[in-house]
C-alpha cells in the first residue's frame, strides 16, 4: 500500500524534474548567451516569480481572471443546463436545432470578439460574453446525453406514484443526469480558463492576460515566463478540483447504478413503495 502510494507520488515529481530539465536544456545550455531565449531560464523565471508574489503585483490580476472565470462559468451553466434538458427531452427540438448548434459549436469563442466588442463595448462584458459562448456547449451536450440515457421506466414509475414535474426532475431526472452535467461542467472550467487569457488582451486593465501583454511591452521576459507558468497551474489546479469533485459524486451513486433494473434515483422499489 505505502510503496504503490510513494511511486504514485514519485511519478508526477520525476515528470516535473524532467520538465524542469528540459526546459534548462533549451534556454540555458542550447541557447547562446546574449539570445533571447536566455531570458526565459528556470533561474529567471524562479526570481521573478517569487519577487511578484513578495510584492503582491500578481495577485490582483490573479482575482479578476479568477472572478471572470466564475461569471462566465456561471452564465455557461445557467445557459447551458436549460438548454440542455430541453433539448434532451424534446426529440423535435434536437433535429431543429443540431446543426445550428454543431455550426455554432465549431466557431472559436475568440472569433466573436470583434463582434462581442462591437454590441457590448470594451470592459468585462465582452470577456464574460466570450467564457460563456465557449464554456455553454459541454454543458448542452453532455446534459442531453444524460437525458437521453435516462431509463424511461423511472419517469413512468414516478408518474404512477403520484410525482408532479418538479419532484420528478429533483428526485429522478437530476440523479440520473448529474455525472453527466458535472463531466460538462469540468470540461467547461478548462475551457473557460483556456479563454479568460486572450479574452484579457483586449480592452481590460486587469488580469492575467493583460499582464502577460504588459510584460511583453516592458520586456520583462522572465515575468512573462513566470506569469505563463502561473496561468499553467492555475488551470491544472482547477482542472483537478474539477475531476476530484466529479470523482467524489460519482462514488455516491455506485450502489443506486447496480440497482436500477428494480429501484429509481429516488429509492422507489418496483412495488412502488420507498427503500429506506
Amino acid at each position: 500500500m505505502s510503496r504503490a502510494f510513494g511511486l504514485r507520488l514519485a511519478l508526477p515529481l520525476l515528470e516535473v524534474v524532467a520538465f524542469v530539465a528540459f526546459w534548462w536544456l533549451v534556454t540555458g545550455m542550447l541557447a547562446p548567451p546574449p539570445s533571447l531565449l536566455g531570458r526565459f531560464r528556470p533561474d529567471r523565471t524562479a526570481e521573478a516569480l517569487g519577487g511578484l508574489i513578495l510584492q503582491g503585483q500578481l495577485w490582483p490580476h490573479l482575482a479578476a481572471s479568477a472572478r471572470r472565470v466564475l461569471i462566465g462559468l456561471a452564465l455557461s451553466v445557467l445557459i447551458g443546463l436549460p438548454l440542455g434538458l430541453v433539448v434532451g427531452s424534446v426529440p423535435l427540438v434536437a433535429r431543429l436545432t443540431g446543426p445550428v448548434f454543431q455550426l455554432i459549436r465549431m466557431v472559436s469563442p475568440l472569433a466573436w470578439t470583434p463582434l462581442a466588442i462591437i454590441l457590448l463595448g470594451v470592459g468585462d462584458a465582452p470577456v464574460y460574453f466570450l467564457i460563456a459562448i465557449g464554456g455553454v456547449w459541454p454543458i448542452v451536450l453532455n446534459t442531453a446525453s444524460g437525458i437521453a440515457a435516462l431509463n424511461p421506466h423511472w419517469l413512468t414509475l414516478g408518474r404512477s406514484l403520484g410525482a408532479n414535474r418538479l419532484e420528478l426532475l429533483t428526485a429522478v431526472v437530476w440523479p440520473g443526469i448529474r455525472a453527466h452535467v458535472l463531466t460538462g461542467i469540468r470540461l467547461s472550467v478548462g475551457l473557460a480558463w483556456i479563454i479568460v487569457v486572450p479574452a484579457e488582451m483586449l480592452g481590460v486593465d486587469s488580469g492575467l492576460g493583460y499582464f502577460i501583454l504588459d510584460t511583453r511591452d516592458r520586456f520583462a521576459y522572465a515575468e512573462l515566463a513566470a506569469a505563463i507558468l502561473v496561468v499553467g497551474c492555475c488551470g491544472f489546479f482547477l482542472d483537478s478540483l474539477a475531476r476530484f469533485a466529479l470523482s467524489e459524486r460519482a462514488r455516491r451513486l455506485p450502489a443506486m447504478g447496480r440497482r436500477v433494473p428494480a429501484v429509481g434515483p429516488a429509492g422507489w422499489s418496483a412495488a412502488g413503495e420507498r427503500v429506506r
